[in-house]
């Protein structure tokens, strides 16, 4: 398992104010190019830009306040979605005839922990761009009465993945969070506060990044490369021999090898657990029943490396593997960053130190398990594509990556890559206030499952 990233307790987090700034953004917009190009990113297709410029069209005008809500497949969103909105929405409103005040932008929800890995420059540009920062598991008050304000008041229209975290998937939505329409009932609340009457309007958006090539090389050179970091009992005479000339049977071989990895890196993990000191007491007489299949050991898994944690903590088992996650991730935040350090007398912050140490190792075994809590078994195999291919060879590189330390490292180029964007129809929420005023939370269930009946269309 990977060292600890922490050796002593820091001050307590702070709240980056959103602090929007029109150089910056230019400074931004004229260094997308190079960015996108260095992610491998060589061709854009973008359905529904024209309705997306109405939409901002009617927003400027004060008819309407705009809920961005885009799919979040992947760490390189947020420069697809400048993309969107920098570039594509202005050519496709000077298509149309269209006349949008500069700039065409919104401001955004980030996750507070983007700063913490990506470094201090990276919460500065952030801010500087419009972005708000929440910590996702906790009521982060002020993060949502930052967002909910500049929905309603702002001077740009608001985005929020609905998903939470990236799922590295481009074909498979993870179960949205019920926020974003929590936030749109609130606007709705705080226009008719205000005497106001704009239309409310969710945007969904759906992103997918798909091959330009039908090139399988790069695919079989990182089965090749797993392969070697995963040691010898993942290769065999199949996986050495060149691949068959028949596609069929390539694609045969192809799959037997991820098998082999998948199957190769759980049993790792699972003699780790079994070994480990940390691993969860089961009462005498209580063994756990060998798991029968893939996936139910998987979830096992899953299950183990949460526990850990959540003893640690003293944090009780309920909610999703999500949620379950984001309540470690902030009690570990609350032994490294803490707001008392200069009260601490020196043993004191020795041991505050160690506890520090102490919570970041445990939060460990919760990152193993967010690496892995989109795999479903299936996914390959219902569809065996170069995208999807690439998706799940890519989980598990980044999870060998941060078993090795190594998260740092660059990861291997599948691209080139064109990236599929869609704006879906959007949806009125004030058709849906007056069931919110009746029953708030069927109402947010309701509004927040058609959102996902939307999204679903725009990547099927």
């Amino acid at each position: 398992m990977p060292r600890a990233g922490i050796l002593a307790a820091q001050p307590a987090l702070r709240f980056i104010p959103p602090q929007y700034s029109r150089w910056v953004h230019r400074l931004c917009r004229a260094a997308l190019p190079m960015l996108l190009r260095s992610r491998g990113l060589v061709r854009f297709e973008t359905s529904g830009s024209e309705s997306l410029a109405a939409l901002f069209a009617e927003a400027q005008s004060g008819r309407s306040r705009l809920l961005i809500a885009f799919r979040h497949p992947s760490t390189t969103d947020p420069l697809v979605m400048a993309q969107l909105l920098w570039r594509e929405v202005p050519r496709a409103a000077r298509a149309a005839g269209l006349s949008l005040k500069a700039p065409v932008h919104s401001q955004f929800l980030y996750d507070r922990g983007i700063p913490l890995w990506a470094g201090e420059a990276a919460g500065w540009i952030l801010s500087k761009l419009g972005g708000i920062p929440i910590q996702r598991g906790k009521l982060d008050r002020l993060a949502l009465k930052t967002a909910r304000n500049l929905f309603a008041h702002g001077p740009f229209p608001l985005a929020i993945a609905p998903e939470g975290a990236t799922n590295n998937h481009g074909e498979l939505l993870s179960p949205l969070e019920p926020g974003l329409a929590q936030m749109a009932f609130w606007c709705c609340e705080d226009l008719a506060a205000a005497g106001r009457h704009e239309r409310v309007l969710i945007v969904p958006i759906g992103l997918q990044y798909l091959s330009t090539s039908d090139d399988w090389g790069p695919i079989d050179r990182l089965l090749g490369c797993l392969e070697d970091l995963l040691g010898p009992s993942t290769t065999s005479p199949m996986a050495a021999s060149p691949l068959p000339a028949d596609p069929d049977q390539a694609q045969q071989q192809r799959y037997q090898r991820l098998i082999a990895l998948s199957e190769r890196l759980l049993s790792l993990l699972e003699g780790f657990y079994q070994r480990s000191d940390c691993a969860p007491w089961t009462p005498a007489g209580e063994e756990c029943a060998p798991a029968a299949d893939f996936l139910e050991r998987l979830s096992r898994l899953r299950e183990q490396a949460l526990a850990v944690a959540e003893a640690h903590f003293q944090l009780s088992p309920r909610g999703s593997v999500s949620e379950r996650c984001r309540r470690i991730e902030q009690a570990g935040w609350a032994c490294i960053y803490r707001d008392d350090l200069d009260d601490l007398s020196e043993v004191e912050r020795c041991l505050v130190d160690w506890s520090a140490r102490e919570a970041d190792i445990r939060m460990g075994h919760m990152r193993l398990v967010e690496h892995f809590a989109t795999v479903s078994g299936s996914y390959v195999v219902e569809k065996p594509s170069i995208d999807r291919y690439g998706e799940v060879l890519m989980i598990l590189w980044r999870a060998i990556a941060w078993i090795r330390g190594r998260e740092g490292d660059r990861p291997p180029a599948l691209g080139p890559w064109r990236v599929r964007m869609v704006v879906a129809e959007p949806i009125d929420v004030g058709e849906s206030s007056t069931a919110y005023r009746r029953d708030r939370r069927g109402a947010v269930e309701k509004l927040t499952a058609e959102l996902r009946q939307r999204l679903e269309a725009a990547i099927g």
